[in-house]
């Protein structure tokens, strides 16, 4: 028998020029087809749509289908047509990327680099650019030595991934325990020293002391506290910080013990885990209204604002269990920074520092962005913040210092702005950094980096992606809630592998802005708060006592601010929809397929609650927009009987029972986004036990098993998502336990994977490992932040003089 013929993949070029070679004829057609669309960019489905209209036998168009041609323009993400040129990005895998360039006049392939492929786009802007000097970002070198995963499968898993890296590095190499001793002897809080003492210098001198140790505490009982050998343990270069018992620190000792002698990736990250590294944390969130009533549904306030308090509350748990285990007696502080706004529109956004509901240590502290000018009194846009940040970032270190009386051990920044502070904050302080972008710009806005100069006056996406780019590669570790919010899907870019390579024409050019397989990506999905949120059938716990101002908000004949549109058949189930009123989230979208559905209006009614009902009331841009689009909708489709627009609603415990009242009605949950990087209110609604239909682009396609736990819908096919909306409540109707089907399997799929429990112990445990990654690595990461620095004075720093201060009276 044959060996097997082990054989090269070919490249994209090489399939392209084997198809030309067999489907000439074909191919040709193909091409000629999109360059006579003329000079621009093809998206994907037309690309695919090309296929079928393509010149030649109905053989040979199938042949071409099958071929190999077909699996390229299946994966490619865009082509460049400039004729007689057609370039193309080709993506046969996520986080991989090849480009081919054709001539279809001389039917010549050619491969192009990253750099090669983004000049070739850029000449869509302007024929005439072609300077050679142009100013390319490239981080790869500065990684090259630095270790990744190749699997796409991998992507997300940085942490496992590193623990193997460090585990293995230690087995094979024995120098390589050494820093784990310095890390240790590093450890102090407010000068007292933690873990070890002088009297161990080396890694034999631990292990023995160790082993001593060990036998000393072996005939302790297990619950011995701390206190009764701590001055045995010291005298053998051990302080506080192993456990609060014998049984305890015994646990932590053998960890370490096992990592002397045979590391291993789980025992690595249970001990990293654990060390007591991480008392006062810092959490960046500069714009919108950030307060805990009376914020959500104003401009830029909602789901980030949710998330932050629902994880300062679980992680200040976290942090207690984890100090009273320690055997410390510390008290941790969580600082919330956020922007101090004067005219604070009846919110307590003009207080410096505010406690936390339902937490102790945890406080938000507000400083003012200023100018020159004097201090900024009024709410600006997000995307208009960015004259005011370097400022801010300068007042908000002295204040988080003279607050927590030092230097904090992690920061966390949320979103561009404040992964911008964080960023720079990190880089001043020496601390672990990690990054959340809850949404990057540049995928909610399609060719926003190729013609950014048509966006920047409203949007100033040159200053965001620039901010985004120094965040993301700055940061210490990067958490996403979802796997696709770094690489996407099969068929769809993710928000960060978006940044692998761009350019924004006469500013710079991206060639590798950011390796989605870099072990700093770590998947970790919040919840939903449960003290608020949970099933509609724990009926001890409902707030029925909220059930009037529900009924009344629902069904009040009167048209105000508050409400508009009525309901006229009050035993119909009811759709439901929470949101901003912006243009991503679609809020108007689901209202006009709505409209156009009159089975599904047969079956249902609609609720939306989302900005605000009078005009004149907002001042953002979009919201504006939308607001007028809403009215007009309402009399086009003659919705009133079955609709109701409710303004956005600010109380939690309210929103809660909405949900529950909903589920009440046998209705469910929609979340009709263009693009939605998580779906928070996806796992509200869900944990309240609504079925609930959402977007396929982003998040929520993996938070639900499309009929198991809810539904995915494509809000770019609202007719098709109208029609399962229709087919559910029409089986519903036919059969109510479909109904309950659907809910319940939405509540196994959130306790399995969404909670905050899970959550918090996550971020602590990836504050260790890469806390201790960071203290081995610096070296390395000197040149990174070097060239990083140099990017944000020499370019940053003058794209944002563009951004004109906000006009207002200032102080």
């Amino acid at each position: 028998m044959a060996a097997p013929k082990l054989s090269r993949i070919p490249s994209i070029r090489e399939r392209v020029e084997d198809t030309l070679s067999v489907h000439r004829n074909e191919l040709v057609s193909l091409l000629s087809r999109y360059v006579a669309q003329g000079k621009g960019i093809l998206q994907p489905h037309v690309l695919i749509d090309e296929l079928d209209n393509i010149f030649g036998d109905d053989e040979g168009r199938q042949n071409l289908r099958d071929g190999p041609f077909s699996e390229v323009i299946k994966s490619a993400q865009e082509a460049i047509v400039l004729p007689p040129f057609v370039a193309i990005a080709v993506r046969p895998r996520p986080g991989v990327w090849e480009y081919v360039r054709v001539n279809v006049y001389e039917l010549s392939v050619e491969q192009l680099s990253v750099s090669e492929y983004l000049h070739f786009k850029e000449e869509l802007v302007d024929a005439a650019f072609n300077d050679r000097f142009v100013l390319e970002l490239d981080f790869e070198p500065f990684n090259a030595t630095f270790p990744r995963p190749n699997r796409s499968s991998s992507i997300g898993n940085g942490v496992q991934f590193l623990n193997r890296h460090l585990s293995s590095s230690m087995f094979r190499n024995k120098d390589c325990l050494e820093p784990l001793l310095d890390f240790l002897r590093a450890h102090k809080y407010k000068g007292h020293l933690l873990m070890l003492n002088d009297r161990i210098q080396s890694i034999a001198r631990l292990q023995s002391s160790l082993s001593k140790a060990e036998d000393h505490l072996s005939k302790l009982p297990p619950d011995t506290p701390f206190s009764q050998f701590e001055y045995v343990l010291q005298g053998m270069g051990f302080e506080k910080g192993w456990g609060d018992t014998a049984e305890h620190v015994l646990e932590m000792m053998h960890l370490l013990l096992d990592i002397l002698q045979a590391p291993d990736p789980s025992t690595l990250e249970k001990f990293l885990g654990r060390l007591p590294m991480v008392f006062n944390v810092v959490i960046l969130s500069p714009h919108g209204y950030f307060g805990q009533a009376n914020v959500l549904g104003l401009p830029d306030t909602g789901g980030q604002v949710v998330y932050i308090l629902d994880q300062v509350r679980a992680l200040e748990n976290e942090m207690l269990l984890r100090i009273k285990r320690q055997g410390l007696d510390i008290s941790p502080k969580i600082l919330i920074v956020t922007r101090l706004i004067p005219d604070a529109k009846g919110t307590t956004c003009n207080q410096r520092l505010e406690r936390v509901s339902g937490t102790e240590h945890t406080h938000i502290l507000r400083v003012p962005f200023r100018s020159e000018k004097g201090i900024l009194r009024q709410w600006i846009s997000r995307f208009d913040v960015w004259p005011y940040l370097e400022t801010f970032t300068e007042d908000v270190g002295s204040e988080i210092t003279a607050e927590l009386q030092g230097f904090p051990d992690f920061i966390i920044g949320n979103y561009s702005d404040g992964n911008l502070v964080a960023s720079l904050l990190a880089y001043k302080m020496g601390i672990t950094q990690c990054t959340i972008a809850h949404a990057l710009e540049k995928t909610k806005y399609p060719d926003s980096d190729i013609y950014w100069k048509k966006f920047d006056e409203k949007y100033h996406f040159s200053c965001q992606f620039t901010a985004d780019l120094i965040a993301m590669n700055n940061a210490d570790f990067i958490i996403t809630s979802t796997y696709q919010e770094i690489a996407g899907t099969k068929n769809t870019v993710g928000q960060y592998e978006s940044h692998t390579a761009f350019t924004l024409p006469g500013l710079y050019r991206v060639v590798h802005g950011i390796d989605v397989f870099d072990p700093k990506f770590n998947i970790v999905s919040p919840g939903a708060d449960m003290d608020i949120y949970f099933p509609y059938s724990e009926k001890q716990k409902r707030l029925t006592a909220l059930h009037g101002s529900i009924e009344q908000l629902l069904f009040d004949p009167e048209q105000n601010d508050e409400h508009v549109g009525t309901l006229s058949d009050r035993l119909k189930p009811i759709v439901f929809s929470m949101a901003r009123l912006d243009h991503v989230k679609n809020m108007t979208g689901l209202v006009e397929c709505y409209g156009k559905n009159s089975q599904l209006r047969e079956l249902v009614n609609l609720v939306v609650v989302a900005g605000y009902i009078d005009v004149n009331k907002s001042k953002d841009r979009e919201e504006i927009a939308e607001i007028e689009k809403m009215h007009e909708l309402m009399k086009t489709y003659k919705l009133d009987g079955q609709f109701r627009w409710i303004a956005a609603q600010t109380n939690r415990a309210r929103n809660g029972e909405l949900y529950r009242y909903i589920a009440d009605t046998k209705g469910a949950f929609v979340q009709p986004a263009f693009y939605e990087a998580f779906g928070l209110t996806v796992v509200e609604a869900m944990t309240c036990g609504l079925p609930t239909f959402a977007t396929c682009h982003g998040g929520p396609a993996e938070i639900i098993e499309h009929g198991a736990s809810g539904f995915h819908i494509d809000p770019y096919h609202p007719d098709q998502a109208a029609e399962l909306m229709a087919d559910f409540f029409g089986k519903c109707k036919e059969n109510p336990s479909h109904w309950k089907k659907i809910s319940d399997g939405g509540l196994k799929r959130i306790y399995e994977r969404y909670t905050w429990k899970i959550y918090s112990e996550r971020l602590m445990t990836l504050a260790g490992v890469y806390g201790f990654w960071k203290y081995v690595s610096k070296l390395e990461r000197r040149e990174t932040r070097r060239y990083l620095e140099m990017f944000y004075i020499l370019k940053f720093r003058d794209l944002v003089k563009s951004v004109p201060l906000a006009s207002e009276n200032q102080h």
